[in-house]
């Protein structure tokens, strides 16, 4: 009789080990869950935060501006807007960091940043450096003069002739366009989009050179800028698709990333990119 008794305590006692064992196994699955959730990618996203309306940099979070990393401000504009519909759709945290435009580069080289979201043309010098998605965006290159100015009746490239020009450092614009237009007087590059905004607003020179989305931007920021597009006339600024066509750069052994946001561009259309960008230009600071 002893001997069943102790059987019976025996097999309770591994009973209650046993459901005990269970039951530590669920907080383990439930602590793992837990650390998974708390693991989500977080993607570092380069950009000046200067350079309507593709980014700026804005005192609130209105009309759904991301905080700056180490800053108080934030920033806002259609990279911003492209940002977090990437990360929406890959299920990506996002943190927008703000750097220097000759900094861009260098950044996502080193592995500072995941990616750069920020105008960037897909130039073969630039995907020497970097790889980039799929383009995010088509601008085409057009001309600001003041509206009272000496050209703003200009029809073509070659009206431009002797012009005092500028445009901003390190672009197709500054590199490429200007020295198309004949005995120009090229000014030295500026430093950022709105740098050289400021130049033709205090008449520094007559004609800036950018492209369709900035000069749009600039027209509502400036009413006196009169925006002139020689894209569809024979007397064009000489460029490529790939001066036109803007991209998300990235470490060029990032394959990975590369796919996943080439991924999800796959699934948006050009009406698309050109909604987004009217909102952006619709709620751009009209300074900077």
């Amino acid at each position: 009789m002893k001997k069943q008794v102790k059987k019976l305590v025996a097999l309770l006692l591994s009973m209650v080990m046993a459901v005990g064992m269970l039951a530590g196994c669920g907080e383990k699955k439930e602590e793992s869950t837990q650390a998974e959730g708390e693991g989500k990618k977080t993607l570092k996203v380069a950009m000046e935060c200067g350079y309507a309306p593709y980014n700026w940099t804005q005192p609130t979070d209105e009309n759904g501006a991301v905080p700056i990393s180490g800053s108080s401000d934030y920033a806002y504009g259609y990279d911003v807007m492209m940002a977090k519909h990437i990360c929406e759709e890959l299920g990506y945290d996002l943190e927008i960091v703000k750097l220097d435009w000759d900094s861009l580069v260098t950044a996502v080289q080193s592995g500072t940043v995941d990616c750069v979201i920020a105008g960037q043309s897909i130039t073969a010098e630039r995907q020497e450096m970097v790889a980039f998605s799929e383009p995010y965006y088509y601008a085409s290159i057009v001309t600001l003069v003041k509206a009272d100015g000496k050209y703003a009746d200009a029809k073509g490239v070659a009206d431009l002739t002797g012009a005092t020009c500028t445009s901003q450092q390190n672009t197709i614009w500054y590199d490429s366009c200007l020295p198309q237009i004949k005995d120009a007087n090229i000014l030295p590059a500026q430093e950022s989009a709105p740098a050289m905004l400021v130049a033709l607003e205090s008449n520094k020179c007559d004609v800036v050179v950018t492209d369709m989305p900035t000069a749009m931007a600039a027209c509502v920021a400036y009413p006196d800028f009169k925006l002139l597009d020689f894209s569809e006339t024979e007397d064009a600024f000489e460029v490529s698709e790939e001066d036109i066509n803007i991209g998300i750069s990235m470490k060029k052994d990032n394959t990975e990333l590369k796919e996943a946001i080439d991924g999800v561009l796959s699934k948006m259309t050009v009406d698309d990119y050109t909604k987004m960008m009217d909102e952006a230009i619709s709620v751009q600071p009209l300074s900077e």
